[in-house]
């Protein structure tokens, strides 16, 4: 089985991304490594997200392929069993992995389920162009659920915007608020198309959703590959206490119970 991984990456010197330890993972895991949206223009719609990854898809020469964002890792531990899973299930489309979503190194919850590995040998017909965003893989223009198929007891690391300072961050949202109005002529809930708006609009739905962040971790149970960045997180950038929620937020009995629920109850592994 040859295994492919692509990726997305668009100036990651400059949007503080982890790109050289996220390459480092996957070519530790991956027959073949792809890059693709270097040319990414400063403004785009929407839509240009899904055509991107479809072309890492289309360029990957692998029998599967795994798209993974910039900031999604794998563990070390996990290599052996990802290759191990995705050999065992060649008459599905996909298999996916629960995702597990870092604002800070030291907590976590269960953002979601992503199928994110992609069987190109039995289904080369696949396409990345469904889901609200317009880049969740379909077969015929029906989109693969998670539900519909393995779903692996391997998560995906994501760091978000970790290593990130509020000016990086500002200015990206609104490059995609801008983007998400040339497809459909609103901002949704993205805030609007200056720095400031869409980061206000961020960081409201970050105090939302890191209520739910209540799993602990330590550094050293990180995939090896981010380890050090993670121990060197400065003041400025989100990771150190997420703009200052660390301190501030006070979690309640609800918010324990969702986060507990969704690790340990809601996930109906299949492989």
């Amino acid at each position: 089985m040859k295994l492919s991984i692509f990726t997305s990456m668009t100036n990651p010197e400059k949007r503080n991304d982890a790109w050289q330890e996220a390459l480092s993972c996957y070519e530790d895991i991956a027959d073949e490594v792809i890059v693709v949206g270097e040319k990414w223009p400063e403004e785009f719609k929407f839509d240009l997200i899904g055509q991107t990854y479809q072309e890492g898809f289309k360029k990957s020469s692998g029998d599967w392929v795994i798209r993974m964002d910039l900031d999604y890792f794998f563990h070390e531990k996990d290599i052996v069993n990802i290759r191990k899973i995705l050999q065992n299930n060649t008459d599905s489309p996909a298999v996916a992995f629960p995702q597990y979503q870092f604002f800070t190194p030291d907590r976590y919850h269960v953002k979601t389920i992503i199928c994110t590995a992609l069987n190109k040998k039995y289904f080369p017909e696949i396409n990345q162009n469904g889901g609200g965003d317009m880049c969740l893989p379909t077969i015929n223009g029906k989109r693969i659920l998670p539900q519909s198929v393995p779903i692996a007891k391997i998560p995906v690391w994501q760091y978000d915007s970790l290593f990130r300072t509020k000016d990086i961050i500002a200015e990206d949202r609104a490059r995609f608020a801008r983007a998400w109005f040339r497809q459909f002529n609103n901002y949704g809930d993205r805030g609007g198309k200056s720095p400031e708006e869409a980061f206000e609009a961020w960081f409201e739905m970050i105090k939302i959703k890191y209520r739910r962040h209540v799993i602990k971790s330590s550094i050293r149970s990180h995939p090896k590959y981010i380890q050090d960045r993670l121990v060197g997180i400065s003041q400025n950038q989100f990771g150190y206490d997420a703009f200052g929620l660390k301190q501030s937020i006070n979690r309640n009995v609800y918010d324990y119970a969702k986060g507990y629920k969704e690790k340990f109850f809601d996930l109906n592994f299949k492989v």
